[in-house]
């Protein structure tokens, strides 16, 4: 079960905006880069992303149906800001909950499992450009 809409509204206006401040450097956090899909308008997110062999995978913790993410699926990919350099990602795959939990930190994994987060996505390291005309 996703975290509730109403704490996701609370984190887009008060959490997030401190979070911004230390996501790009923190380790297990990075700063999600991407484009609204309908206004163009670039967004910031930050958000607990891991790093893998060939990519990121990101916890679902609200679900799929998140504007970041539809953004980033519609476009194809986005940047991260990770320890504090700024790497292209692209084909955003979701995954289902026993890859994801494989892919994941072990004490990730029991928080994760805690809050019953059955949702990831992966996301390669490689060339993202959005061709997408700005508004």
């Amino acid at each position: 079960m996703p975290i509730p809409k109403s704490v996701a509204r609370f984190n887009r206006f008060v959490t997030n905006p401190l979070g911004r401040l230390v996501a790009g450097w923190a380790p297990g956090f990075g700063i999600i880069r991407h484009r609204g899909r309908k206004s163009g308008k670039a967004y910031s997110t930050p958000l607990n992303i891991f790093r893998i062999d060939y990519g990121f995978v990101i916890a679902l913790t609200y679900g799929s149906d998140v504007d970041w993410l539809k953004n980033v699926v519609a476009a194809g990919g986005c940047t991260v800001r990770y320890r504090g350099r700024t790497v292209e990602l692209t084909a955003p795959e979701f995954v289902g909950v026993d890859e994801g939990m494989a892919l994941m930190p072990g004490p990730v994994r029991a928080i994760l499992r805690a809050i019953a987060v059955t949702e990831f996505v992966k996301l390669r390291i490689g060339s993202f450009h959005d061709t997408r005309p700005l508004s």
